[in-house]
């Protein structure tokens, strides 16, 4: 790691895990549509909130380098123009522990790889191209609303709607280079009499009513806890909970399900899904539209193909294409959206 490559903090605070590109490709990860809270803050330096906390990642060889910001103080508040920032006061074991949980890095990817390889020619094809796609693993709240924002949308919309929510909801953290960064909102942030009315004032349009009626749903029913608890249920019992919620259907219930909820086996389908899985692979299903029924059968399918862990395979087949610039017969191709 050369001084020189670091971003604007002490290098002194950069820190590294072990852990080699086949395993984990942060420029192909950040950039597909899985999250939204990420950007190429400096050529091959993402910085991102995660956890509370700002954080910037690089990778140099076998080692992924991070440092995290710490938030403003009070007195701190008062001096926003010249966005002061310090560094995070953070143990080192707790660092690598939620870089290591957010990165499912006790997931050996390479294995992994080689079965779908074996199993799917494809797949072989994009594989030796496209390593070191992982699934990220991230807190079920801001994960389910941000995919509600994706109905209908596309990547760098839904980021830009998400920053809104973010500085519209969430508490502040800190100021990087005349930057500020918030914290997703909170639960209750979101349950606010005003909240929709709010939302519909930052461009969210039809969706301001279903972030604001899950989170009242949420908040009146199962809780944060209990969202976070659906991670030891059952695929079938998680996926029910979510597609009862304003505004959630099987697509967004299943980027919840995998990105955030364990659920490795949940295939997102999307229409471009359902045109690759005909095309492609030559699943038969009947009409001319993605139905209930045929979602099923093709994500079935899937399963059957690459196993326990389908919903990882497929989000390499979708990051490759989303890298090759493929389009779906829609106008663009859409980021996980239902």
């Amino acid at each position: 790691m050369k001084l020189r490559d670091v971003p604007s903090a002490c290098p002194s605070l950069w820190r590294c895990l072990q852990c080699p590109p086949a395993e984990l490709r942060l420029d192909l990860v950040l950039s597909s549509g899985q999250s939204f809270r990420w950007w190429e803050s400096s050529p091959g330096a993402w910085t991102g909130v995660l956890g509370g906390r700002v954080w910037t990642l690089r990778q140099d060889g076998d080692r992924l380098w991070y440092t995290v910001y710490g938030e403003e103080d009070e007195h701190e508040e008062e001096e926003r123009d010249g966005c002061p920032s310090k560094a995070a006061k953070l143990d080192v074991a707790e660092t690598d522990r939620i870089l290591r949980d957010y990165f499912q890095l006790d997931v050996g990817l390479s294995a992994l790889y080689r079965a779908w390889a074996a199993a799917d020619p494809l797949f072989h094809k994009v594989a030796n191209d496209f390593p070191g796609v992982r699934v990220l693993r991230q807190d079920p709240v801001e994960c389910l609303f941000s995919f509600i924002c994706t109905s209908n949308n596309h990547i760098s919309r839904i980021t830009a709607m998400i920053e809104r929510l973010c500085q519209a909801f969430g508490r502040r953290l800190c100021c990087l280079d005349s930057r500020p960064f918030h914290a997703f909102p909170s639960l209750s942030a979101l349950t606010g009499a005003d909240a929709e009315a709010r939302l519909r004032a930052l461009g969210f349009g039809y969706r301001a009513k279903f972030i604001s009626g899950s989170a009242r749903a949420i908040a009146e029913g199962l809780g944060t806890e209990g969202l976070c608890q659906l991670r030891t249920a059952s695929y079938a019992e998680a996926r029910s909970v979510l597609c009862a919620l304003p505004g959630v259907g099987a697509k967004v219930a299943d980027c919840v399900c995998l990105l955030s909820l364990d659920k490795a086996e949940a295939v997102p389908v999307d229409t471009h899904v359902w045109h690759i899985a005909r095309q492609r692979y030559g699943v038969a299903v009947g009409g001319k539209s993605l139905t209930p029924r045929a979602y099923q059968e093709i994500g079935d399918f899937f399963r059957g193909l690459w196993g326990p862990h389908a919903g990882w395979a497929q989000a390499v087949l979708f990051c490759a294409d989303l890298r090759k610039g493929q389009k779906p017969a829609c106008s663009q191709r859409q980021a996980w959206e239902s």
